[in-house]
């Protein structure tokens, strides 16, 4: 029986990416089958499907750094026919078939049972930008950042990790700033739980070494300019966890809030986590994430939508999550 997939081919110079029907013999090595129900787009998954940076290695290539379904096949210790797994990463649209199909063969070690109370849909909803941003909370945990040691800063705000984050943070107890290009969104930012939204602009241009403290952490999904003057902003013995480039790949700042405040810069591999650190990311999105908040981020798409908002994910012009049921 075939099957639906979005493959990206490159023969010469011409890169392409087109919905074609594939077999099981097209399928890669592995010791689990999953007959995938959702997958989702994300801000690598823009770059890599309009080829504006070489994400995928290797051609022909399913692209898609994640997908939940339900297993249909497996030798693999602990996971048997019928659980429900989900896959971030491990180089899934990269160097290994990804997300963007409806049948997908794996080794077992790079799945994750889906914790109760997650649908499929809801783990693609959190997916990889989700489960990126509670990695960074995390993160600020770990550098004993509490609620009372002050605000948060979210760059990106609107974005697929930055609306997970805000949901995440704000249940939690922090007092969120949001910091967003699309002031028009503010309300979507304050039903997901930010008590403040500023201007991206404030931030975006080059500042100074060091300036006036404003919060005691932040997730920054930005990079260049914005990360360099959040940096100067953090209060002393703050943390600010790192895992973006939307404004570029580059620093642009000063050691001076590393050695006169004190200041950790955290940076969040979402792609060679190690499976415990994605079991806890896991159980913990399962624990503190409102599935209310949640759905008011998530937009369903199919197959053939994907191109399009790959397209629009990189204008910056896709609000929270982007859903992809690969069976519609």
């Amino acid at each position: 029986m075939t099957f639906k997939a979005l493959l990206a081919t490159k023969n010469d110079d011409k890169f392409s990416v087109d919905l074609v029907d594939l077999v099981n013999n097209d399928l890669m090595p592995g010791d689990v089958t999953v007959a995938v129900d959702y997958s989702t787009v994300n801000y690598k998954d823009g770059l890599a499907i309009t080829g504006r940076a070489p994400i995928i290695k290797r051609f022909p290539l399913i692209p898609g750094a994640d997908f939940a379904g339900t297993v249909e096949a497996s030798s693999y210790p602990g996971i048997k026919v019928g659980d429900r797994v989900v896959a971030n990463c491990w180089g899934l649209g990269e160097t290994h078939h990804g997300g963007f199909t409806q049948k997908s063969r794996l080794t077992g070690d790079w799945l994750v049972k889906i914790p109760e109370p997650f649908s499929t849909k809801d783990a693609m909803a959190i997916g990889t930008a989700g489960y990126t941003a509670m990695l960074s909370v995390l993160a600020l945990e770990h550098g004993g950042i509490t609620p009372d040691r002050g605000d948060i800063l979210v760059t990106g705000a609107n974005g697929g990790a930055g609306s997970v984050a805000i949901a995440l943070l704000s249940t939690l107890g922090y007092r969120v700033i949001a910091s967003t290009g699309r002031l028009e969104e503010a309300d979507y930012l304050r039903e997901l739980g930010a008590a403040e939204v500023i201007d991206r602009r404030t931030l975006s241009e080059p500042g100074k070494p060091i300036s006036t403290e404003r919060w005691a952490g932040a997730i920054d999904s930005v990079g260049s300019h914005t990360l360099a003057n959040v940096l100067a902003q953090t209060r002393y013995r703050g943390v600010v966890a790192a895992f973006g480039l939307a404004q570029g790949r580059d620093l642009p700042g000063s050691v001076l809030p590393f050695i006169l405040r004190n200041v950790t810069l955290a940076g969040i591999d979402a792609v060679n986590a190690a499976q415990p650190v994605r079991l806890e990311a896991w159980s913990r999105l399962a624990r503190d994430l409102d599935l209310r908040k949640l759905a008011r981020t998530t937009t369903v798409v199919g197959l053939a939508d994907v191109l399009d908002v790959a397209s629009r994910i990189l204008e910056g012009k896709i609000q929270g999550r982007t859903v992809v049921d690969v069976n519609a």
